[in-house]
């Protein structure tokens, strides 16, 4: 059964240590669709501009995503520009044009409605629940950032009362809830209604919380990182491509779904955009996954 995902899909400016990507591919629905899809067919809703290229919309249909939830309007895609320094944290952000994407609102073509699996991506919690009000899905996945925690709590705790897993980076679930423990921080989340809450931890890796279980699973160790943008949608994007294939919510597969992630967030880190995503195949993940199965058992 193929995973929903609504998101952005953008033309990302990007300049690194290492060099610079320029109106190359990007937005979190881009990101996680093409990780998902090493795993299972993946439908995308988003909007582009007129200006979008041609060449991104054959790479993505080369991926086998479904793109007739992609609409495009008259106007501009949506444009960020940012940049990282040497410690590849948060990026400075130099320019951010919505464009298009300022007036979102996704409508679920019919075909997509019986999707068993949802990711809604990054965006606006309002845009979320009002995507949600519209399917009755297995299993709903959500993501957020500061921006919307710090202008949009109410509608965001509203909405994860209806989420089954969460995602969010360690700023922002202390953000959230207030509490500066993360152990504390994620136990307070899962109060909010999330059956899992899976907090991001860059180059340290990720933790995995539910009501009766801890899970802590360690960065790749890799010997270049170029870009780090869209990292954290390839991650979600590979957990939950990985459920979706296994189609059982379980203890087990839900590590082994973050593993997955975390490989293959280790691959979108490696070029500019989808740059290096798109030039592997599924045996390369297999055998990342092994190479990592073997750094961090003992």
């Amino acid at each position: 059964m193929s995973i929903l995902v609504v998101g952005s899909v953008a033309l990302d400016t990007v300049k690194t240590p290492l060099g610079k990507g320029r109106n190359v591919l990007g937005g979190s629905a881009t990101y996680f669709s093409i990780s998902a899809g090493f795993f299972n067919p993946v439908s995308l809703v988003a909007v582009v501009g007129s200006d979008f290229p041609s060449k991104y919309l054959s790479l993505l249909k080369s991926r086998g995503i479904d793109l007739r939830g992609l609409t495009t309007q008259k106007g501009e895609t949506f444009k960020w520009e940012g940049e990282y320094g040497w410690d590849f944290a948060d990026p400075k952000t130099l320019s951010t044009c919505l464009n298009v994407f300022a007036k979102f609102d996704p409508k679920i073509p019919a075909e997509y409605k019986k999707n068993k699996y949802l990711f809604l991506a990054n965006i606006d919690p309002e845009i979320q629940e009002n995507v949600l009000k519209q399917l009755s899905p297995k299993l709903v996945v959500c993501d957020t950032m500061n921006y919307w925690i710090e202008n949009k709590r109410n509608h965001l705790l509203k909405l994860l009362k209806k989420v089954d897993i969460f995602f969010l980076n360690e700023s922002e679930a202390r953000m959230l809830t207030l509490k500066e423990n993360i152990i504390k921080a994620a136990r307070a989340l899962i109060k909010l209604g999330p059956q899992i809450v899976i907090i991001k931890r860059g180059e340290h890796g990720s933790l995995l919380f539910s009501q009766r279980h801890i899970f802590s699973i360690p960065a790749f160790l890799l010997e270049k990182v170029v870009d780090p943008t869209g990292a954290g949608d390839t991650f979600a994007g590979g957990v939950l491509g990985y459920l979706a294939k296994c189609d059982k919510f379980n203890q087990a597969n839900l590590k082994k779904a973050v593993a997955y992630g975390a490989v293959m967030a280790t691959f979108a880190v490696e070029d500019f955009s989808v740059r290096r995503l798109v030039t592997i195949r599924y045996r390369d993940v297999a055998r990342r996954f092994k190479d990592f199965q073997r750094l961090s058992c003992f």
